[in-house]
Formats: structure tokens, sequence, C-alpha cells
């Protein structure tokens, strides 16, 4: 017989799920469905979501449209698990993304499927530019975050991650990023004299990652010209650029992918997080194909790509980017949001309150964390989730889903709006 458990209780997590869970912490109650923005907890209250599965969610919690075509092909008898063997759900996610998303860019990838998550497909990367090149080194930038598995750690700068690796990270070098001594200092100029000169003690490395809009170290936004300056290094030193659009990318800023507003030309992407549509495990490097010199089986795994995943990515494609809609309409939002933002920031005493982000993928730097950690947990109570980041998580970031309607939005502005007047 089951036990008797008491609705919403957090007893079993308590008891049974390891210490190292932590966003049940955060928002200490048992969820049971969602549907859009709104998700419901077992005692029936109903919260907007501005977290949107760190980004996973895109498109919101459940889209009827995803789920259908999930439903339809797991109750057709199509294969869900195939190891990387051809499918023809995996030829129609490639094709139609070819289509859609890369040619109708100019853009001319090859299609890797490492394991489902993120970081893997971050591994992977780091891996193939290694190979590539004969390399070793990686250069990322402070603040970046790219996974914790071993390889992705070594290019995460966050101390707290790193220290629970048991054991160093090795193998990058890190650089700082836009902005990070402030607007008048341009970083790249930085790199590219330690890149130049032969005694800085900087090895040429194998490859450059980085994300166009840091996600968990901040919100930090890059400038299209220290893109564009940074990939300038990239070919002037035969190193490869690797952009990490696992949080930024699908829309989150508007375009598909992050990095369009600058022109520049990764030489690999990875992506992951919202790419399912739906929340379903699925990651996927682009490599530009004279890069692809993998031999069979050199980067594997038993769940690469994930049959019932690609089903409802192309879904999200077919609904989503068939046209230029959303990514206007991200904008839009955007726009809207970042404004009543600066109106809640600059209506505070606290005038250490400050904006930044791009499209739907904003944030409000609360300057200390304390302050931060206040505000979120009052918004909870209020009915908005939203979560904090950072180095000393002092930054509460945004990402509402793309496709939240503006009533929605406005009703979750207006609870963080009661929420930051409460808290500071």
């Amino acid at each position: 017989m089951f036990p008797n458990n008491n609705t919403n209780s957090l007893s079993v997590f308590e008891n049974l799920e390891s210490n190292v869970r932590s966003y049940s912490r955060s928002f200490p109650t048992v969820f049971r469905r969602a549907g859009g923005a709104i998700i419901e907890d077992e005692k029936g209250c109903k919260y907007i979501d501005f977290l949107s599965g760190a980004g996973a969610l895109n498109y919101g919690h459940n889209d009827p449209d995803l789920i259908n075509a999930m439903v339809e092909y797991a109750k057709s008898s199509a294969i869900i698990h195939g190891l990387d063997m051809a499918t023809s759900a995996k030829r129609q996610f490639m094709e139609y993304f070819n289509a859609t998303i890369l040619r109708s860019r100019g853009l001319k990838y090859k299609f890797q499927f490492p394991g489902p998550t993120g970081a893997n497909a971050v591994e992977a990367a780091l891996k193939l530019a290694r190979k590539v090149t004969g390399r070793h080194s990686i250069i990322s930038f402070t603040n970046g975050f790219h996974g914790v598995s071993l390889g992705a750690l070594a290019v995460t700068g966050n101390r707290y991650y790193r220290d629970a690796a048991g054991l160093p990270p090795s193998g990058a070098v890190f650089m700082p990023y836009d902005g990070y001594f402030g607007p008048d200092r341009d970083t790249s100029e930085y790199l590219d004299e330690v890149l130049s000169d032969g005694s800085s003690g900087i090895d040429l490395p194998a490859a450059i990652i980085l994300e166009t809009v840091q996600g968990e170290g901040g919100i930090n936004v890059a400038s299209d010209k220290w893109l564009r300056s940074v990939e300038r290094i990239c070919r002037k030193n035969d190193i490869l650029l690797i952009v990490d659009d696992i949080q930024a990318g699908c829309g989150r800023t508007g375009s598909f992918f992050s990095f369009e507003f600058a022109g520049i030309s990764p030489d690999i992407i990875v992506l992951s997080k919202s790419l399912s549509g739906i929340g379903l495990p699925l990651s996927l490097l682009l490599l530009k194909p004279e890069l692809d010199v993998w031999q069979p089986a050199e980067h594997i795994g038993t769940f690469r790509g994930n049959n019932l995943a690609l089903v409802t990515a192309t879904g999200a494609l077919r609904k989503f980017w068939a046209n230029e809609n959303l990514s206007d309409d991200v904008m839009e939002k955007g726009s809207i949001m970042s404004e009543r933002l600066r109106q809640i920031a600059q209506s505070t005493q606290n005038h250490n309150l400050s904006v930044r982000g791009r499209g739907l993928m904003l944030a409000l730097d609360c300057a200390v964390g304390n302050v931060a950690e206040r505000i979120v947990r009052k918004a909870f109570d209020e009915g908005l989730v939203v979560e904090r980041c950072g180095a000393e998580d002092q930054v509460i970031k945004f990402l509402p889903p793309l496709t939240i309607d503006a009533q929605m939005l406005q009703r979750g502005l207006d609870i963080l709006d009661l929420s930051v007047h409460a808290s500071v």
C-alpha cells in the first residue's frame, strides 16, 4: 500500500531527495499542472511563470499543438528510442531546420546530436575544437556558465560550481567579458594583445567559447562591436569561435540565434533548452562542414536524438518560425518589459537597482544578494516565479514565455512592482 501523503507536502522531497535539489527550495510548493505562462500547485494556487524552465520553455508550458504532435507520434508505434540511427523524425527535423532556420539566413552547418543535455553538447564542442586544431586550451570569459560536467565546468567561471568538482577544472583560460571593467574599457583589445604577444604566457587556444548574453552569470550583454572584434581575433589566429546559445537562443533575444544582430558567423553553435519546444531533453551541435573531422562513434551516447523531442522541435519550427511574427513580438514585448522594469528601478529609494538585457532575456540588478532574495521570495508569495543569478545571486532574471500575452505580462510586472517596493 502506498503511503498517504498530505496534499502539497514537501516532506517526501526533504526526506528522500538529495540535498543537491535547488528549485524546490526556492519555490517551496508541489506543482502539478501548467499551461502557457501559468503553473499551478496541488493546492490550486496559480503562479505566473517568469522562469520558463530556466529558458527551456520559450513557448510556454504544454503548447497544445506540440502536445498533440507528441501524443499522435507516440500512439502511432513510431520509433521513440533509436540511438543515433536514421529515423523519419530526425530526417524531418533536419530538413525543416535546414530550410527554415539555416538556408533562410544564408548559413551552412552540419548537425551533430550529442547527449540530450546542453552540457553534453558543450563537451562535444570542446572536444571537436581540440581535435580540429590540435591545440588544448580553451578561452572562456568571466561570469560565463556552460554546464557542470567536468569539461563544461572548466569553462564556467563561477567558483561555487567549480569548487564542487572535487579536483581543479583544467584546460581553460579566462578573459574579461564585455563590460567587465566598465563601459569605457574594450576588453577585446586586451584579448588581442595577450594572444599577439608571444611572451604573454597565454598560448593560442583551440577555441573561444562565449554567450552573447550571459544567463547564469547575470544577464551580461555583449555589444555587437565586441562580438565582431572577438570574431576578428579568432580569424586572425585560426581559433574556432563557439557560441553557446543554449539559453539565449531559440528566439529568446528576438532572432532565432542570439548572435544574428552582430552579423558574426560562429564555427560551432550549441543549442539545447528550448530546442524541443516543450521541455523535452534535446541538444544540437551545429558545425561548419569543414570541421566535421569526427570518426564514427568518437562522441557517443545512448540518448542521442530523442525522437519525441525531435517531433515537437519540428512542430515548434513550423508553428513559430515560418515567418518573423514571433521575433517581432519578442522585440515589442521586450521593449515594453524593459521600460516597465526601468520605471520600477527608478521609483525606489534604492537607486542601486538597474536594468539590462535583450529581447525577453532581462534582468533587474539589485547590487546585493539579500535584496534580490527578499524580492524573489515576496514575488513568489504573491504568485510570480522568478529566479536569481549573477556571481552573488544579486540579479533577478526574467525569462517569461515568448508567447505570453500582454495582459499576463503586465500582471506579472505588477506583482514584481509590489514585491520590489515591499522589499527595498
